[in-house]
């Protein structure tokens, strides 16, 4: 499956299904179910639109969010330019559904793009979003 690292508060408000794209400066034609890594770093003055939709519409998010970890999945069904959602800053975004948030995060190297990790590797993820035993 591959995964797509994005940074905090983001890829929180992502995985618990508040945000619904996810802006990039390239397009992707890849469609389908991808894992939710947050990247190591934060950067607190980026999107300042975005910031303020949070802070309009009261959505908590916790002080102390995982970094470098996958702490969910979502499914990319779409990529457009441009979008009415409110989280779109483009030039492209990427249409998301189906999110789930993983009750532990686990810890995993992140890269730029879309990346791949295989099913065999020792993430030790399951469908459910628990770890296999």
């Amino acid at each position: 499956m591959k995964a797509l690292s994005i940074r905090q508060p983001w890829a929180w408000l992502i995985a618990n299904g508040y945000k619904d794209i996810e802006n990039r400066s390239w397009s992707t034609n890849f469609r389908g179910r991808v894992y939710v890594h947050a990247g190591k770093r934060t950067k607190s003055e980026d999107f300042p639109e975005q910031r303020e939709y949070v802070r309009k519409t009261n959505i908590h998010i916790p002080e102390d969010l995982p970094l470098g970890a996958i702490i969910g999945e979502v499914t990319i069904v779409d990529c457009l330019t441009p979008s009415t959602s409110p989280w779109f800053c483009g030039p492209f975004g990427f249409l998301l559904s189906g999110p789930v948030a993983y009750k532990c995060p686990i810890s995993y190297p992140g890269q730029l793009g879309l990346f791949e990790i295989s099913e065999d590797n020792a993430l030790g993820v399951t469908k459910s979003g628990t770890h296999r035993s």
